[in-house]
C-alpha cells in the first residue's frame, strides 16, 4: 500500500507544480496496481478537465461514484465535473447530469 500513498503523493506534487500531463501519467500507474483509489479518479477528473479531455475526466469521475456510492463528496465532485465539461463542450446534457450529480449528494448528506 506504502506504493500507492508514494504514487499518490508524487501526483499531487506535480498537479500542483502543473505538470498535469506527468500527474496524470502517474496516477493511471497507481490505477494499474489499485483501480479501485477513489482519490486517485478524482484527480485524474479534475487534471483531464483542466487538459480540456472532457470526456476522460467524466469517466474518472462517473468511477468514484461507481466504487464508493455512499460519499456524498464523490457526487459534488461529479457535479463539478460535469459544470466543467459543459463550460468546456456546451454539450447540453452536462447540466442535468450536474443537477443530478448534485441531488444525490443532498441526498446522502
Amino acid at each position: 500500500m506504502s506504493d500507492v500513498n508514494s504514487l499518490y503523493n508524487e501526483a499531487e506534487g506535480l498537479k500542483d507544480a502543473g505538470q498535469l500531463d506527468q500527474a496524470a501519467a502517474k496516477l493511471n500507474e497507481l490505477l494499474a496496481i489499485d483501480p479501485k483509489h477513489v482519490l486517485s479518479h478524482l484527480a485524474l477528473a479534475v487534471i483531464y478537465g483542466r487538459l480540456g479531455q472532457h470526456e476522460k475526466a467524466v469517466e474518472h469521475g462517473q468511477r468514484a461514484c461507481e466504487i464508493d456510492p455512499s460519499d456524498a463528496f464523490n457526487f459534488t465532485a461529479m457535479s463539478v465535473t460535469y459544470q466543467r465539461a459543459w463550460q468546456g463542450t456546451q454539450r447540453g446534457e452536462y447540466i442535468q447530469r450536474a443537477e443530478d450529480a448534485m441531488a444525490r449528494a443532498h441526498q446522502l448528506q
